[in-house]
């Protein structure tokens, strides 16, 4: 397979379609295998997925580390062409609480100075907030990020999870190259205004949540229990009537995946693929097998019928509950 590429936005790199989203291997979906985590970032990385997307908050540090590691190790010529993403801001407490969000200037140039030192990297790809901070104007903290740049620290900005209104702000205040974002089949809001307005910008999305935490994977079986450690187990989109609800609209999608000759996931991953070339989805893969699976959807060909089909098994507002509990709901200003 030859990895296609996309470029994120008018002013950001050129990455591969797919990037890697390493959340999962820093314990947010239960127990983690590190030797795993790092051969399936070597297996990307040889597949031709150049970025790589993480949080400084994953794990407290944890993701961060794991990814300098897997780096470390990997052979140059890989090492050099990956790219790293990385979200900042977010307050945690030990016992993995979430606490706020903090996006002053100084908070920025902090968070970057300790991100850059677990990475083990002289510069961030793309620096981005994790979430608005509701107390700091988003040009105080695009500025701050574009003075990261201007020494060199970080080499693109990006946002994630902001309306249409924080968007434009940002964008007036220095050039974005991204929006991160959740898209997927059943969380399709980014369409009613958000994604036109980064068109006009010139700015790309890079979706995560593709597969809606797994959920419309094709993997997530009824009465699946979570562990405590997992927070679907706290996600309304996985809890009773809720999750019946919508692994029926997966079963709706294996029939059309199962006419293919795909799996459910691919022929998830290709829908979002298909909505165009200013979008890269990211995939959470935390196994080779996973990884394996998610790469196969670049080889899913999406014709006007087999849309229409995709969209009239599951349309737009179909998924039943919210994609996160109503506390974390209320911190994103691209739900306002």
């Amino acid at each position: 397979m030859t990895m296609r590429t996309r470029t994120l936005g008018t002013t950001g790199p050129q990455v591969s379609a797919l990037g890697l989203g390493c959340m999962g291997m820093s314990g947010m979906y239960g127990d983690t295998d590190r030797a795993e985590s790092i051969a399936t970032i070597h297996a990307a990385l040889e597949a031709g997925v150049t970025l790589l997307d993480t949080g400084d908050f994953y794990g407290m540090g944890h993701n961060e580390l794991l990814i300098a590691e897997a780096l470390r190790t990997a052979p140059a010529a890989l090492r050099d062409n990956a790219l790293v993403s990385v979200k900042f801001g977010a307050h945690r407490a030990p016992d993995g609480e979430w606490l706020g969000y903090d996006a002053r200037p100084a908070a920025v140039k902090t968070w970057a100075a300790y991100s850059l030192q677990r990475l083990g990297v002289d510069h961030i790809d793309v620096y981005r907030p994790a979430r608005l901070d509701p107390n700091v104007p988003i040009e105080e903290t695009v500025g701050a990020i574009a003075e990261l740049v201007e020494k060199g620290y970080v080499r693109h900005i990006g946002l994630s999870e902001v309306g249409a209104e924080t968007i434009r702000r940002a964008a007036a205040t220095a050039p974005i190259a991204d929006l991160q974002i959740e898209y997927a089949l059943i969380s399709r809001g980014p369409e009613r205004e958000i994604l036109p307005t980064l068109r006009e910008l010139g700015i790309s999305v890079t979706a995560y949540g593709v597969l809606s935490r797994g959920l419309i994977s094709g993997h997530v079986t009824p009465g699946q229990g979570f562990a405590a450690n997992d927070f679907r187990a706290h996600t309304p989109r996985f809890q009773g009537d809720n999750l019946q609800h919508n692994l029926g609209l997966v079963e709706s999608l294996r029939k059309i995946a199962e006419r293919k000759g795909v799996s459910v996931a691919q022929l998830a991953i290709a829908w979002v693929l298909s909505r165009g070339d200013d979008i890269v989805p990211l995939i959470g893969a935390r196994t080779r097998e996973r990884l394996g699976e998610a790469l196969g959807a670049l080889d899913v060909t999406l014709d006007a019928d087999d849309l229409a089909a995709v969209e009239a098994a599951v349309p737009a507002d179909a998924a039943a509950g919210e994609r996160y509990a109503p506390a974390q709901m209320a911190m994103l200003d691209s739900e306002r």
